[in-house]
């Protein structure tokens, strides 16, 4: 339900958010909406990597995970129906509750996140997990059918104002998110048991960084499995940007300017198509071999970079938005897998944790470096081209792996004791 809830804000960030700031907060031909846009999710993003270990340490040492994800996720919620409410001429207040529901969102997946080993045992632990996804994917997709509603009969509803629909829109992301949280708000609960005394902050922000020190010390410890997750680093920046950013491309790029409207109508194609492309990546990863379907994949992000750079009209982009729902969810689904291939069994936890923060941490390089771009040049299709770097990058690092001995490398070694001073508790 969660994923339900909050899946509104990915919808419609990259419909309706962006094409407020860009086209009426801003104006529609000044470089300063796109880039405050993509350096708002940046500055969210790596904040968020910050605080995520100190915050989920706290939450941890206090079993306050549900108390976590209820603040985050109604304080998100609260910033987009705040947004939606102030005039836009008020631009310092409108970035500012932008950069609050941004940041509120990438920090409620942490807590939400840390409670799915509790409701869910090995053998049921990918159903839940799958379940939470196509919930995400169909919720989002209802909400921007609603918020498409709003603009198509806008005028009759008596909004003939098209500022007036895209607030009504965010609305719709504020209230969806807030009240469809309610549910798994009302019904999950911490399984440990409270602690006696709470743990400070100072402390558990201590603790927390010096976890970080010593898994980072045990992954070095497995040289082909850190040097996938180094590969990572640089091609998830190049997705999570491309997904933050396409809607920027498509409404500036001279030849495209998709209304708000069409804008929507591909998205919804997008979420449509995103489920049944990821369980094709998984059937070919059962064919091929999880790196070398991680490897085509990245060859396809490659060529809808550059086809983007060169597109000239809507049916073109069209057709790599349907290119890019099928590679979309199968690319981080396939390196999931290889990740889990590769990690020592007794240290799951500990790994996974540094794979979602170390992933986070970067994300904010390419929605930096796209901003930047088109700030200085004006120029989205360079702006776009630029994140072929984090790709070229990440696939030439992954090409060096070997899987099968990564993953005898990870059995060999967790048979033996680690360290004294690198041991400590699951991130």
């Amino acid at each position: 339900m969660y994923d339900w809830a909050n899946s509104a804000y990915s919808t419609l960030l990259i419909t309706i958010v962006v094409g407020y700031l860009t086209k009426i907060v801003f104006s529609p031909d000044d470089t300063w909406g796109p880039t405050v846009y993509a350096w708002s999710i940046s500055a969210s993003m790596f904040l968020a990597a910050l605080l995520s270990p100190v915050l989920g340490a706290v939450a941890d040492a206090n079993s306050s995970k549900r108390k976590w994800l209820a603040g985050t996720a109604l304080l998100g919620s609260a910033a987009a129906v705040a947004m939606a409410a102030v005039p836009p001429q008020s631009v310092a207040l409108i970035v500012g509750f932008f950069f609050l529901m941004s940041l509120c969102f990438e920090l409620s997946l942490g807590f939400y996140n840390g409670f799915l080993p509790e409701i869910a045992d090995e053998r049921t632990i990918n159903l839940v997990s799958a379940w939470g996804y196509a919930l995400g994917y169909l919720g989002g997709a209802l909400a921007l059918v609603i918020a498409m509603l709003v603009i198509r009969f806008g005028e009759r509803l008596g909004m003939p104002d098209v500022s007036d629909q895209l607030r009504i829109g965010i609305l719709v992301l504020g209230l969806w998110w807030g009240l469809f949280s309610l549910p798994t708000l009302w019904i999950l609960r911490d399984r440990a048991a409270p602690p006696s005394e709470k743990q400070p902050l100072p402390a558990a922000a201590r603790d927390a960084f010096r976890q970080v020190g010593r898994t980072l010390a045990n992954v070095r410890r497995y040289r082909i499995l850190a040097l996938f997750l180094l590969g990572y680093l640089f091609y998830n920046d190049g997705i999570q940007t491309v997904l933050s950013q396409a809607s920027v491309f498509a409404t500036e790029t001279p030849e495209l300017r998709f209304s708000v409207g069409e804008l929507s109508l591909l998205v919804l194609m997008i979420q449509l198509v995103a489920m049944p492309g990821a369980m094709l990546v998984g059937w070919l990863a059962d064919l091929w071999g999880q790196k070398s379907t991680l490897m085509y994949c990245l060859a396809v992000w490659v060529g809808l970079l550059v086809a983007a750079f060169l597109v000239q009209n809507k049916i073109q982009f069209w057709v790599l938005g349907g290119i890019l729902a099928l590679v979309m969810g199968g690319t981080q689904s396939v390196s999931r897998s290889i990740m889990g291939l590769m990690t020592p069994p007794a240290r799951t936890a500990e790994f996974f944790g540094f794979f979602n923060l170390s992933g986070k941490a970067t994300s904010f390089l390419g929605t930096f470096l796209f901003g930047a771009i088109f700030k200085i040049t004006g120029d989205p299709r360079l702006a776009i081209l630029s994140l072929l770097v984090f790709f070229l990058l990440g696939w030439a690092i992954v090409a060096r792996i070997n899987v099968v001995r990564g993953q005898e490398e990870a059995l060999l070694d967790s048979s033996r004791p680690m360290p004294e001073d690198q041991t400590g508790p699951a991130t």
